[in-house]
């Protein structure tokens, strides 16, 4: 069984992660029992966020009578201290709990530290001494803010989109995150469904020993794939390095990685997934994708306002206007016969 740790906190779990955003999807009772076969299995780290619905609520449920043999994260998108303690409050209840292992500021536009009028920093600090929160974190999508807090020195930990499609920026993030003791966990680690081979993820994320993959999960089957890995954790062979540069090939430039930032949409469009419906129909069965309901969704892109919000809030600064357009001409395109996929 492959460990790590991360970084100065000391939280040691096994190199599976538990991403609570999709039983957000499912019943409560699916959700509570696919949980604890992800603990029964020996997966020990679980992250979830208040802006993730009900997700909180699953968990306090799933772990009610063995809270402290786990570890739970969860976020806060706070504005300011006022709310951030109302948002930590309610977290607390949700979990069932009176602790939380670790607390993550929720992809702030900002890096968060003492003295900058927010009073953010401070209510985490706050809470910390309180003993409501034992380690101190930030999520984010943007380079510049993660960078920012790794060389802050306030952080225990960073998350942020780690895969095999990562840039030589990316990369260096790990690493500046092993020199500053700091724990670097791993999400969109199948970069948001447009990765289909999770062997080849986890064996590349296998190679950083200070980083922490948590995997979005919501069907048992998801579950029992990456709980095979591990007894039997994939190792990169040459097959696997083939595989990631065709992917890499694929994939590169700019496309949307389906975070929902941008959302919600004023005219109603799914952002999130029309937007990189092109990359969805040549790396999913096509047929999934091309039902009356997905094409009713394809159509919105009709009612964009050009208001450019979404444009506004991607944190990879796409063109998500331009973006929705060329995927919908290619989507009719698809569904005329003039591609085959």
């Amino acid at each position: 069984m492959e460990t790590v740790t991360l970084g100065r906190t000391g939280i040691t779990v096994n190199k599976n992660g538990f991403g609570a955003l999709p039983i957000q999807r499912i019943s409560r009772e699916d959700a509570v029992a696919l949980v604890r076969k992800a603990y029964d299995a020996g997966i020990r780290f679980f992250d979830t966020a208040r802006f993730y619905t009900d997700s909180e609520e699953k968990l306090g449920e799933a772990f009610d009578g063995i809270r402290e043999k786990v570890f739970l994260a969860t976020k806060t998108a706070a504005a300011d201290a006022g709310e951030f303690r109302e948002q930590l409050a309610t977290s607390l209840c949700n979990l069932r709990t009176d602790y939380i292992d670790l607390y993550q500021f929720h992809n702030p536009s900002f890096c968060p530290k003492p003295g900058d009028g927010s009073g953010l920093y401070e209510a985490m600090e706050e809470a910390k001494a309180e003993g409501k929160i034992r380690h101190i974190g930030i999520t984010n999508h943007r380079l510049a803010v993660a960078e920012e807090a790794v060389e802050s020195g306030l952080y225990e930990t960073l998350q942020f989109p780690f895969c095999y499609l990562a840039t030589e920026r990316d990369l260096a993030l790990v690493e500046k995150c092993r020199d500053a003791g700091m724990g670097f966990i791993a999400m969109k680690a199948l970069s948001g469904g447009l990765i289909t081979n999770s062997a080849a993820a986890y064996a590349f994320l296998a190679q950083y020993d200070n980083v922490l993959p948590i995997w979005g999960v919501q069907r048992e089957s998801e579950l029992d794939e990456f709980l095979s890995y591990i007894e039997k954790p994939p190792v990169m062979t040459e097959e696997l390095r083939a595989l990631i540069e065709r992917d890499k090939e694929e994939l590169s430039g700019e496309f949307c990685r389906g975070c929902g930032y941008c959302m919600p949409c004023p005219a109603g469009i799914e952002i999130n997934n029309c937007a990189r419906m092109s990359l969805l129909l040549r790396r999913s069965p096509s047929a999934l994708q091309l039902t009356k309901e997905v094409q009713e969704k394809m159509k919105k892109i009709e009612d964009c306002l050009h208001c450019g919000q979404c444009s506004g809030k991607c944190p990879y600064g796409l063109d998500t206007p331009a973006l929705l357009q060329k995927n919908y001409e290619d989507y009719k395109s698809v569904l005329a016969g003039e591609v085959v996929v």
